[in-house]
């Protein structure tokens, strides 16, 4: 199977290094075939904007949609943007790898989703219609393929417990699973999780690494996190609000998984 790991941290000697380091050598080691986005070593753009197309008019008024669209369905886009499109292609399994930073993705990481999901690529997909709105949230591009998160956290997992101060991690990880994975079709697996980054120590990172082995052997048998399609008929259309008869009295982020449980695997 081919992986790509997409890679955000700025320190080479980092325990995320570490570990992305680990998990190549894991996955090698069973016969699949990697490929590591290192975000930062690549100096890899991270602002969208009008030079994302090689041919931009000069003096246009720049809307980012639509310059995407257009060098997406032209062939113009920058040359960064259509090797990290062709991973993406290529990969049956993607990791995105990166430190919990202001409960969400490291800026580098956001600008890449921001950059290669581009309008015609991993959005804007598909009919829409009052019974279907566009190929998302279980169809698109992406469908057939699994992703999962590798993610680290300084704090404690009780901070990111259910009544845990910083809110439950499924809940601060949502948009990126629900929003940037299942959105263009992903199979989104249970995150792995290390927190306390500070602490690991040489037993730490080797129960850690113990642990990361037996998620990446389930890349492909684990169960995912069974999100709700959007087109699945869960959803009224065009509406797209969960039908009243399912998860009755019940509001909030979780009715959008089918069992209304958010496991997460640490």
């Amino acid at each position: 199977m081919n992986i790509l790991i997409v890679y955000a941290h700025p320190e080479p000697r980092s325990l995320n290094a570490a570990l992305k380091d680990f998990a190549v050598r894991h996955l090698e080691g069973q016969g699949h075939h990697v490929q590591v986005s290192d975000l930062y070593a690549m100096k890899f753009k991270a602002v969208l904007d009008a030079d994302d197309s090689v041919e931009h008019p000069a003096g246009e008024r720049f809307n980012p949609s639509d310059a995407s669209r257009r060098a997406f369905a032209e062939g113009t886009q920058a040359a960064d943007i259509v090797a990290e499109q062709a991973k993406l292609q290529w990969a049956d399994a993607v990791i995105l790898q990166f430190p919990l930073w202001w409960f969400g993705l490291p800026a580098i990481l956001k600008g890449w989703v921001e950059r290669v999901y581009a309008y015609g690529f991993a959005y804007g997909v598909g009919e829409h219609s009052d019974r279907h709105w566009g190929d998302r949230y279980g169809e698109g591009r992406m469908a057939g393929k699994r992703a999962m998160l590798m993610v680290s956290m300084g704090g404690w997992a009780s901070h990111y417990s259910e009544r845990g101060i910083n809110g439950p991690l499924d809940d601060i990880l949502f948009p990126i699973q629900h929003g940037i994975l299942f959105y263009p079709g992903f199979e989104v697996l249970p995150p792995f999780a290390v927190y306390r980054t500070s602490r690991v120590d040489d037993s730490g990172f080797a129960a850690a690494c113990g642990a990361l082995g037996q998620r990446l052997d389930g890349l492909w048998s684990d169960a995912p996190i069974p999100f709700r399609r959007q087109n699945g008929g869960d959803y009224a259309i065009p509406a797209l609000t969960l039908r009243p008869e399912l998860a009755p009295g019940r509001d909030g982020l979780g009715v959008h998984v089918a069992d209304d449980v958010l496991a997460t695997a640490v």
